[in-house]
């Protein structure tokens, strides 16, 4: 039985000399304690070596991907074909499959051969001759690393570090621009205040000042490559009657400074935008399309690369950037946000507010399945993220239509939504609260009308009205003894007529007596006076 066994520094092939020990598995890691002992029971045939790091990696990703590599093909042809009858004994089973397959060996793969490639690695350097320790473990070494480098795919184009970088530096722009145009406009609007109102764009400001100077020299600038004939006139009349003050050339100088600065840094935001568009096209093409350069340049950001941000699911991704909100609401209790850096995106921005939070539900559930496509996918196109891209615009169109069908019933039937009805809650002003007399009920001022009637006097007519009244109530007492003793309740109410009639009328017989009694008083007095005027 011959052995192939796979090094860093190339290929061996041992050849087997007491096949009886394979038989005992357990006990076959005593045969390999020494090298006087492994020598009895392999021995090397033969021994390919690598000419460099750069065939051996060839050789080692070949044996990974289960193929033969040239290296591997030369050495089979060379010793294993003259003993097309011994068995070859291999530590893969799917390269022993191909290998079979091509070179038509017969291959052997077993515990037992596995414990024997374990005895033979252990006592590499007693085995095979020629080759001393301190250039196996270099061998090995470098080897590692070029095998690395080929697993984890290195490539310049796959390198997200650079877009973390390129997306922060953008952020930090966009606030040092802020700043800088601010300033430059507090600080030229003391001398032309009337142009900060006229031209409202940042670089064309930041351009025409830089053209202008002192505003003096409005009227003999030609600002028609950087302003609208109209606004260019505006500015003009503003000269003519501005309200600044006068500042000197050292003012102005570095005035102009500060705006060439903003220029320059205004160019190269667009240069550093267009670097990072190319950036995400070429690292993750489909989630780019699902979101935006920006966005999913943000969202690795976040994670800290393309590989963090596949290892999160779907709900993670859409609440990416609102840590603080969603700790906030599980500590109090209260709603958890539906989106967080994802509400950036053009399809979430361009939904009504009531259908934010399922389309940022669905397009976080998308860009999860593009962005684990981007990361760990062969393929570098955007097939994928342009197909469900074109869904959730259908769904979206779907939902702002109104068209969300019902999920149980007939499937066909649209969901009812009842027409909405605005209600108006302005209150009426009422205008009876301002009066400022007490209101009395109306039965009140018909009974003081009644006592009124009693204390005038009496003329003929209205003594037959009150004996045609008195002799009614007679004849219906007449009629109520002989009927059964139900009408008993109206008596009592008009007892308490009678009496709430009474009240009234005893009050103002009492207000009669105090005013006759103050008319005398005032009588007695005036005779007094009088008197004593006559003495």
């Amino acid at each position: 039985m011959l052995v192939l066994f796979e090094t860093a520094a190339g290929y061996a092939i041992f050849k087997v000399l007491d096949e009886s020990k394979l038989q005992e598995v357990d006990s076959l890691w005593k045969e390999f304690q020494t090298p006087e002992k492994a020598n009895k029971i392999v021995k090397l045939k033969h021994f390919e070596k690598f000419q460099d790091t750069t065939e051996a990696l060839a050789a080692a990703t070949a044996m990974v991907e289960g193929k033969i590599g040239k290296s591997l093909k030369k050495v089979l042809k060379k010793v294993v074909a003259k003993e097309a009858h011994e068995q070859l004994a291999i530590s893969d089973l799917k390269l022993g499959g191909v290998i079979k397959e091509k070179m038509n060996v017969s291959c052997v793969h077993s515990p037992a051969i596995a414990e024997l490639m374990r005895g033979i690695r252990t006592q590499m350097e007693g085995l095979i001759t020629g080759l001393p320790p301190r250039e196996i473990s270099a061998m090995s070494l470098g080897l590692a690393h070029s095998l690395s480098r080929y697993k984890l795919k290195f490539s310049p184009d796959k390198v997200d570090t650079m877009i973390v970088q390129a997306i922060s530096l953008l952020d930090d722009l966009d606030k040092e621009l802020n700043n800088y145009i601010m300033r430059c406009r507090e600080w030229y609007g003391w001398h032309f205040p009337e142009v900060g109102k006229i031209i409202t764009d940042n670089l064309a400001y930041c351009k025409a000042i830089q053209k202008i100077g002192f505003r003096t020299n409005v009227a003999t600038t030609d600002l028609s490559d950087i302003l609208p004939e109209e606004i260019e006139a505006e500015v003009k009349l503003a000269a003519e009657i501005s309200m600044g003050v006068e500042v000197s050339d050292e003012d102005i100088t570095n005035i102009l400074h500060l705006c060439e600065q903003v220029i320059e840094i205004t160019e190269y935001r667009v240069q550093l935008y267009d670097y990072l568009k190319n950036r995400m096209t070429a690292i993750a093409p489909n989630l780019t399309v699902m979101v935006g350069e920006l966005v999913g340049a943000r969202l690795i950001a976040h994670a800290g690369s393309l590989m963090n941000l596949a290892k999160h699911p779907a709900s993670t991704v859409q609440i990416l950037g609102a840590e603080k909100a969603l700790f906030r609401a599980l500590k109090t209790r209260k709603d958890t946000p539906k989106y967080g850096l994802i509400y950036h995106a053009s399809l979430v921005g361009q939904t009504s507010a009531k259908n934010k939070g399922k389309i940022s539900r669905m397009l976080a559930a998308k860009s999860a399945l593009a962005i684990r496509y981007d990361a760990l996918g062969e393929d570098a196109t955007s097939e994928m993220g342009v197909e469900n891209r074109a869904k959730l615009e259908v769904r979206l169109r779907h939902l702002e239509d109104k068209g969300i069908r019902k999920i149980s019933g007939t499937g066909k039937a649209m969901a009812r939504a009842d027409k909405y009805q605005h209600k108006s809650d302005v209150r009426v002003y009422d205008p009876s609260a301002d009066s400022t007399i007490p209101s009395t009920s109306k039965k009140r001022k018909f009974e003081e009308v009644e006592a009124e009637e009693e204390e005038q006097p009496a003329t003929p007519a209205t003594k037959v009205k009150k004996a045609k009244k008195e002799a009614a109530p007679a004849a219906v007492e007449e009629d109520e003894t002989s009927e059964v003793a139900e009408v008993e309740p109206p008596k009592k109410k008009k007892k308490k007529k009678d009496k709430k009639a009474e009240e009234p009328a005893a009050e103002e017989e009492e207000v009669v007596v105090k005013s006759e009694e103050t008319t005398e008083k005032k009588k007695k007095k005036k005779k007094k006076v009088k008197d004593e005027e006559d003495e």
